[in-house]
C-alpha cells in the first residue's frame, strides 16, 4: 500500500450535508450542488443546458410541445447529479415562461416523473428578491447597491441595503423574448437596436423614477446576458476589465451592426450559444443603463439559485422573509391580533392532535396555516359582509416575497373558504400539495376560525380532536355544547358545509 493510500485510510471520514438547487429558466436550466462546510456553502457540481423554453411560448402563452420535449430533456441530463438526494435537500423553481405559460402544469406533471421533487412557480417579485440573496451572500459591499439580472423572458431590478432587498421589481423583457419580437432573423441592422433599446426604455418608464430617487452607490449585473457581454469588453480592452460602461456597450453595438449577421458576431468560445440571443440582451442592457442613468456596472456570478440555496440552509438564512411579509400585509390592512392569535392557538391545538398520517408534512402545513390563521382578516378592511372573498383577493394579488406562487395559491384558497359555503369548483389543481393535505388543512382552519366566532378569550374548553381519513370527530369536555345553542347550530351547519369535501364530522 502505497503512502498516500496509508494516510487517506486513517484519515477520518468527513461527512457534509449536501443540497440542490435547480433554475428552470426562459433560457437554460441551471443546477447548483453544494455542501455545507462549517456553516459556509461550497459548490461542488454544477449543470447548464440551453433550453429556450421562452422560444416556444405563442401569443396565447401556450407552451409548445417542442419546447417541453427540450425542457424534459436537459431534467434527464440532470436526473444523475440529484440521485439519492431527500426531498428536503432540493428545490426546484421555475421563472417567467412557466410563470406566463397556461399549460404549465402539463410540463410539471411529466416533469416529475423525471425528478421525484416539487416545481415551485414563483413570481418575479420572488425571484428578484432570491437574486438578491444570492449576490448579498456572496459579495460585501457597505451601501446601497442595484442588482440588474437579465434573463430570457424577463428582466430582475433590486435595490438593497447588506442582506435586506428594499425595492423588488421584475419587468417582461427578456434577452429571449427580445430576441422574437426585435431580432426575428439572422440579420442586425441599427433599426432593429433602436426599436428594442427604445422598448426597453418604454418598460422602464414604469419603476425608473422611483429607482433613480431611491439611489445606489454600486450597480452590479447578473445571469449569462450580462457576464457575455462583459467577456466581450474584456477582449477588446475598451474599458476597465472588471466594469461595463455604456460607451462599451456602444462599442459593441457599433461592432454587431457593422457585422450584420448572427453568424458573424465574434464571442468567445463560452458565449457561442448565446450568438443568437446576444443582440437582444446588448439592447435591454443598453436601455437599462440609459433610463436609470447608470454610469458603471459590475457583475457577479451568483444569482438566483444562490439565493435558493442560502434560503435552504437555516444557519445562513439571516431572517424569516415569510415572516416579514405577514407583519407587513397584517399591519397595512389593520389585522386585529388578537382575534388573529386566538385562531391561530386553537389551530396549532388542532394540528397537535393530528395524527401525521391524516396530516402529512405536519410541519410545513402548520406553518402555512399560520399564516393563514394571520392574514384571514386582511380583507376586513375593504368590507365586513364577505370579508372572506375580499381577504383571498388580497393574497392572489399581492406580491408575497417568500412564498412560492403554489403556497400563495394555498393561502388564498383557505382565506376564501375558512367560512360559509365550500365551492369545490375553484379548487385548482396544485402540485406541491396533495387533495388531502388541502382538504385536512381547510377542516382545521373552519374549525378554528369558527370557534372563535364570538371573538372572546376562554370561550370554549379543552378540545378532542380525532380526525381520521373522510371521519372526523369533536368534543368538547364537560358537555360544554349542551348549554351552547348558537354554537351547536354553528356546528351542524359546518357540518353540512364539510358534506361537500366528502367529510363526515361529528360533534359531541
Amino acid at each position: 500500500m502505497s503512502q498516500p493510500e496509508i494516510v487517506i485510510n486513517d484519515l477520518p471520514a468527513n461527512e457534509f450535508e449536501h443540497i440542490a438547487a435547480l433554475d428552470l429558466g426562459s433560457n437554460s436550466f441551471h443546477l447548483v450542488v453544494t455542501r455545507i462546510v462549517n456553516g459556509s456553502v461550497q459548490i461542488v457540481h454544477r449543470v447548464k443546458q440551453r433550453v429556450e423554453l421562452a422560444q416556444g411560448l405563442d401569443d396565447d402563452y401556450n407552451l409548445s410541445q417542442e419546447a417541453i420535449e427540450r425542457g424534459l430533456t436537459a431534467l434527464h441530463l440532470m436526473q444523475e447529479s440529484l440521485q439519492g438526494f431527500a426531498p428536503e435537500k432540493v428545490r426546484i423553481v421555475a421563472t417567467y415562461t412557466l410563470r406566463k405559460a397556461r399549460n404549465t402544469y402539463d410540463f410539471i406533471q411529466r416533469a416529475r416523473a423525471i425528478l421525484p421533487y416539487p416545481i415551485e412557480v414563483i413570481s418575479g417579485m420572488e425571484e428578484a428578491r432570491l437574486i438578491y440573496s444570492g449576490v448579498a451572500h456572496t459579495s460585501f459591499d457597505e451601501g446601497r447597491r442595484l442588482i440588474v439580472d437579465i434573463g430570457g423572458g424577463s428582466t430582475e431590478f433590486v435595490i438593497g441595503d447588506g442582506f435586506e432587498p428594499v425595492i423588488c421589481r421584475s419587468l417582461q423583457m427578456g434577452c429571449v423574448s427580445y430576441t422574437k419580437q426585435f431580432f426575428p432573423d439572422p440579420k442586425i441592422t441599427k433599426k432593429q437596436f433602436k426599436r428594442a433599446i427604445t422598448a426597453a426604455q418604454q418598460t422602464l418608464e414604469f419603476i425608473e423614477n422611483r429607482y433613480i430617487k431611491l439611489g445606489w452607490q454600486k450597480c452590479i449585473g447578473t445571469s449569462g446576458t450580462i457576464k457575455t457581454i462583459l467577456n466581450l469588453v474584456r477582449e477588446k480592452g475598451t474599458s476597465d476589465y472588471t466594469i461595463l460602461t455604456l460607451d462599451a456597450l456602444n462599442e459593441l453595438m457599433n461592432d454587431a451592426i457593422k457585422a450584420g449577421h448572427v453568424d458573424a458576431l465574434t464571442v468567445n468560445a463560452q458565449a457561442v450559444d448565446r450568438k443568437d440571443v446576444f443582440c437582444a440582451g446588448l439592447a435591454i442592457l443598453i436601455g437599462i443603463f440609459k433610463s436609470l442613468k447608470i454610469t458603471q456596472m459590475d457583475f457577479s456570478s451568483s444569482a438566483l439559485r444562490e439565493g435558493v440555496i442560502f434560503e435552504m440552509h437555516e444557519s445562513i438564512t439571516k431572517v424569516d422573509t415569510r415572516e416579514r411579509t405577514a407583519q407587513s400585509l397584517a399591519k397595512q390592512y389593520h389585522v386585529d391580533t388578537i382575534q388573529a392569535k386566538r385562531v391561530l392557538n386553537t389551530c396549532h391545538d388542532l394540528v397537535a392532535q393530528s395524527s401525521y398520517k391524516w396530516l402529512k408534512k405536519k410541519r410545513v402545513l402548520k406553518n402555512i396555516l399560520g399564516w393563514a390563521c394571520l392574514l384571514h382578516e386582511v380583507g376586513l378592511h375593504i368590507n365586513s359582509k364577505g370579508f372572506q372573498r375580499h381577504s383571498a383577493y388580497i393574497i392572489a394579488n399581492t406580491e408575497l416575497a417568500g412564498f412560492n406562487l403554489e403556497e400563495q395559491r394555498l393561502l388564498a384558497l383557505l382565506v376564501r373558504f375558512c367560512r360559509k359555503k365550500i365551492k369545490m369548483e375553484l379548487f385548482a389543481d396544485f402540485e406541491q400539495f396533495s387533495h388531502e393535505q388541502i382538504k385536512a388543512m381547510l377542516v382545521i382552519m373552519r374549525l378554528s376560525v369558527l370557534l372563535n366566532i364570538k371573538r372572546q378569550d376562554g370561550i370554549h374548553p379543552a378540545i378532542f380532536f380525532v380526525p381520521d381519513k373522510d371521519k372526523i370527530a369533536i368534543t368538547f369536555a364537560n358537555e360544554w355544547l349542551a348549554e351552547k345553542p348558537i354554537f351547536s347550530a354553528d356546528l351542524a351547519q359546518e357540518q353540512r358545509y364539510l358534506g361537500v369535501l366528502g367529510i363526515d364530522l361529528t360533534v359531541k
